[in-house]
């Protein structure tokens, strides 16, 4: 693979984890704002996650260590939103959870926006 190659294969998984983030933590503001909920149709949010996933997922397969995170990571954001949905003690508790998970997707989101610059830049 060439320079120019590898490049572009960069930019292009930065660019599809990004947006993998960034559909996670749509889902979850769904969770925690009405607002949220109203203005992004929960068909079309969940379409965009699951093909990103996917395409994360298999530019990831070089990599299994990564790609298992990245899978864990999913299925943990799905379950707290999926518990943020029932009525219950575990609410509050899922609620509170899905909220750090937040800060650390925004985190992430945010360094993955640089490098992506970075990148695309070079």
């Amino acid at each position: 693979m060439n320079a120019q190659a590898t490049v572009q294969s960069h930019i292009d998984i930065t660019d599809t984890l990004s947006r993998l983030y960034l559909f996670l933590a749509q889902s979850m503001d769904r969770c925690l704002s009405e607002a949220a909920r109203i203005s992004y149709p929960e068909a079309e949010l969940q379409s965009h996650l699951a093909s990103t996933k996917a395409r994360a997922l298999d530019m990831l397969s070089v990599n299994q260590v990564v790609k298992r995170k990245v899978e864990q990571e999913c299925n943990r954001v799905r379950s707290l939103v999926a518990a943020c949905l029932t009525d219950g003690a575990e609410k509050a508790v899922a609620l509170d959870e899905l909220k750090a998970e937040r800060v650390v997707l925004k985190h992430k989101t945010m360094a993955l926006s640089d490098l992506l610059a970075v990148f695309r830049a070079a």
